[in-house]
């Protein structure tokens, strides 16, 4: 297919800002686009510290859900994890409550302000209601805080990023007997399959706007010879239904993926997928017509990073060959 025009994708966009339960990667309001296409809905969201070459890839991902539609499924739902912020012990147990039936859950670690003697009440507090727990550092330990703490959090089904590099990865991994699950090492770097040449991980953390939509995950998973856990990147209901059709489309067994997020939000663009049974179905979803729009000056912002962003797409940014696809 051709790519979609800035005119054409403006046409019905939308720039919305969700409120969230509880501070999430240091935000406590969502701000995405959303935008119709001939197949149905998409969403351009990265966060805003992402230059437009990275932003690029949330492009396609977007246009390929609104202009070429979901890959065929081969299962009918998908195993969800709850997701606990870097929260007080005593909060753990009412934000898991949004997660009925989930038998596992990420927790996050290495915030601003967490210690060491936090993170550890944390999971345990988590490990009281839920069997399988793992932890997400984000990138912002040293080699040897994530040794200490991955030791001190006891029994864990993976390590999350713990580190920034590659080669970081590698050296915890060698250190630990628990498992290394790498994300931003995946998602964020030009060459996804480097972390599995250095034998830095056990699990990889897969995302579908920022990897360039859901056919480019499919075939990053297909090439990586690890578990493979499909994930949010805090996406609107729009941006959910694409991440849940991609984790129903990948063959063979998976993990439970992090596709749970929509509970963090008090308001979303349409009814979130909130799990049942610990797990969720992939649908059609619809933006409700009173959407919680941004400000002027927010929309503005938004349209004006999609033209520059969108002008990298025939200019020959790599993401153009997954739309073209």
């Amino acid at each position: 297919m051709s790519i979609p025009s800035v005119d054409d994708i403006l046409a019905t966009a939308q720039v919305v800002a969700l409120p969230m339960r509880e501070r999430f990667r240091g935000i406590t309001t969502r701000e995405v686009m959303v935008f119709r296409g001939p197949a149905g809905w998409g969403e351009f969201g990265p966060f805003p510290e992402y230059d437009d070459a990275e932003a690029a890839w949330w492009l396609a991902a977007g246009i390929e859900a609104a202009w070429v539609g979901p890959p065929s499924a081969v299962r009918d739902e998908v195993e969800v994890n709850a997701t606990v912020p870097a929260v007080p012990a005593a909060d753990v147990a009412a934000i898991l409550d949004r997660f009925p039936g989930a038998t596992t859950a990420k927790v996050k670690v290495a915030e601003p302000g967490d210690s060491l003697d936090d993170e550890v009440l944390r999971v345990a507090a988590v490990r009281e209601r839920i069997p399988n727990v793992r932890v997400d550092a984000n990138g912002k330990w040293t080699p040897s805080q994530a040794i200490s703490a991955i030791r001190a959090l006891g029994d864990l089904q993976y390590a999350e990023q713990p580190c920034a590099t590659v080669e970081e990865l590698a050296t915890v991994r060698a250190a630990v007997d628990t498992p290394i699950a790498a994300d931003e090492s995946i998602r964020r770097a030009e060459d996804p399959l480097r972390v599995v040449r250095a034998g830095a991980a056990d699990v990889a953390v897969v995302k579908v706007a920022p990897l360039g939509g859901m056919r480019r995950v499919l075939a990053i998973a297909a090439d990586i010879d690890l578990d493979i856990v499909v994930s949010s990147a805090l996406d609107s209901a729009v941006g959910m239904a694409a991440g849940v059709a991609c984790a129903a489309a990948l063959p063979g067994d998976i993990l439970a993926c992090g596709l749970g997020t929509g509970t963090m939000f008090t308001r979303d663009v349409a009814t979130p997928f909130v799990p049942v049974g610990g797990r969720v179905r992939p649908r059609t979803v619809e933006p409700d017509d009173d959407l919680p729009v941004a400000d002027a000056d927010r929309t503005r912002w938004w349209r004006e990073r999609l033209a520059r962003t969108h002008a990298l797409l025939p200019a020959g940014h790599p993401a153009a060959e997954w739309i073209r696809m």
